[in-house]
């Protein structure tokens, strides 16, 4: 594919990247302490909160993932947005109170006081490292759209875009995070909504011709078959797809560090209400351009079949460069840039702040020091992460699957035995230190063999697909839990501090 930026397409490009660092060096003036740069401040109102929230989670990855896996297999991943109708409710009701109880810095301090130490710490750690993970891969999704489009080589926009966002996430904390997470949320919904209006200009009979063209094809087909080994099903959606959310929005320090940012619980509650309804229409043109983009090419011949483009994760790029006129390239690579920046620029000061708490404060006998002192080493720490996260994304583009399998699959791996930490914690009494830890890490150990052998390496021909890997989240927090509760000693409980 050959570039085709104009100057002014790089010239919109360019002033986007800059106001998103411009929002970071405004906003670092006032984190003058470990509260303000984690929480900024607790006084973020709920809709900013639920904004937040969004743009953090979908990502780069999100914007070019979800378009191209509509387009090759059709419409059935995109139905589990119905699971978020299950783990919105569940979370705002029962495990949200639980957090502001002891107005926490990280979702983490719950585990130790519930349990003990060491499974805070473990937790903490499945959160790092998890994040780390998801967010190499939403670095990598910007830098394969840019590279389809200007031709610039993968690891210059690797560095360029982790460097920028690194520099204004640690320069501003939390307050400039969700700043520009409103702003990219903004940029981000808008690119979508113009890429789809320009395709539908070129589609007979519009909208309607999407619509029977996805219809006649069957791409708004769903199974209702009870097998785990296939890729969706409306079973797994609704009851793997709530878990897989859950571990997003009630373990993942990324989202709950948002929660504690607002004034309340009551306003934290509004916030996430106020999510559920965000998240509907923005899912609906996600994974709707993928069914516009699926007609528009049928109409004018499939790039993937005819080799133009390597796999679907770049059909949004490719139309993006061969379909709309000067200027709007730019635009919408700078959306592709603004979904990714903001779930990097969260992650950076998620992992931060779980590696300071949960690790830094609470191991170390030494004294906190100054709040200057305090802000200073942690913009040390979110560089430092930065810096991994750049590293990692090299490693993205080896992973088998598409990206919307390859992330969901982290997430489940190791999200699910971390959800089930926490129903251990919060919704039983039997469940002990001991338990906890030997279910989390028979989990994860669990849900790791299954992976492997799925993925050939354990034999020498891959074998069949055993389970899909929207189950992940789901098998690994009843495993954990299950373990966890057979393996707590009564010797614990005796003590009256569940240990």
């Amino acid at each position: 594919m050959t570039a085709t930026f104009s100057w002014l397409d790089y010239t919109i490009f360019g002033v986007y990247l800059a106001a998103s660092v411009s929002v970071g060096l405004l906003s670092a003036r006032g984190s003058k302490s470990l509260g303000d740069y984690f929480l900024a401040g607790r006084g973020m109102n709920s809709i900013l909160v639920a904004v937040s929230i969004l743009a953090a989670l979908f990502s780069g990855i999100s914007y070019l993932a979800g378009p191209a896996d509509v387009y090759k297999n059709g419409f059935g991943f995109a139905y589990v947005v119905l699971a978020f109708f299950i783990a919105t409710p569940f979370t705002a009701i029962w495990m949200l109170p639980k957090f502001y109880q002891s107005r926490f810095y990280t979702a983490y301090q719950f585990l130790e006081e519930r349990f003990a130490l060491p499974v805070r710490l473990l937790a903490s750690g499945l959160f790092i490292f998890r994040v780390a993970l998801w967010l190499a891969a939403a670095t990598y999704a910007p830098a394969l759209a840019l590279e389809k489009v200007t031709g610039i080589p993968l690891w210059i926009t690797i560095i360029a875009s982790g460097t920028l966002t690194t520099l204004y996430t640690a320069l501003g904390g939390m307050r400039a995070v969700i700043w520009t997470d409103v702003m990219q949320f903004m940029v981000l919904f808008g690119g979508q909504l113009l890429i789809v209006m320009v395709a539908l200009g070129k589609i007979p009979g519009g909208l309607g011709g999407v619509w029977d063209t996805a219809v006649t094809d069957g791409r708004m087909d769903l199974s209702f078959s009870f097998s785990i080994a296939e890729r969706v099903n409306i079973w797994s959606l609704l009851l793997a797809g709530a878990f897989l959310h859950l571990v997003q929005m009630a373990t993942d320090q990324v989202s709950v560090q948002r929660y504690l940012t607002a004034g309340s619980l009551k306003e934290a509650q509004r916030s996430l209400w106020i999510k559920l309804w965000f998240v509907l229409p923005v899912l609906v043109l996600f994974y709707g351009t993928g069914l516009v983009l699926y007609a528009f090419y049928k109409t004018h011949g499939d790039p993937l079949a005819a080799g133009l483009i390597a796999k679907e994760d770049q059909i949004l790029p490719y139309f993006v460069v061969t379909q709309l006129p000067a200027g709007l390239p730019g635009l919408l690579i700078a959306a592709i840039y603004a979904a990714s920046m903001s779930t990097i620029s969260a992650g950076l000061n998620s992992l931060c702040s779980a590696t300071v708490v949960d690790f830094k404060q609470r191991l170390s006998k030494a004294p906190a020091g100054a709040d200057a002192q305090q802000v200073a080493n942690a913009r040390l720490i979110t560089v430092g992460y930065g810096i991994l996260v750049m590293a990692l994304a090299f490693a993205v583009s080896v992973m088998p699957g598409n990206l919307v399998e390859s992330v969901n699959t982290v997430i489940g791996l190791i999200g699910g035995p971390l959800l089930g930490l926490f129903f251990l914690g919060m919704f039983t009494e039997r469940a002990t230190t001991r338990g906890a830890l030997l279910g989390c890490l028979s989990g994860f150990l669990s849900l790791l063999g299954v992976y492997l052998y799925q993925n050939g390496f354990f034999t020498a021909e891959k074998p069949a697909q055993i389970v899909s890997f929207i189950w992940l989240s789901l098998f690994g927090t009843i495993i954990t839990m299950v373990v966890g509760i057979f393996t707590s000693g009564r010797s614990d409980l005796s003590s009256g501090r569940h240990q």
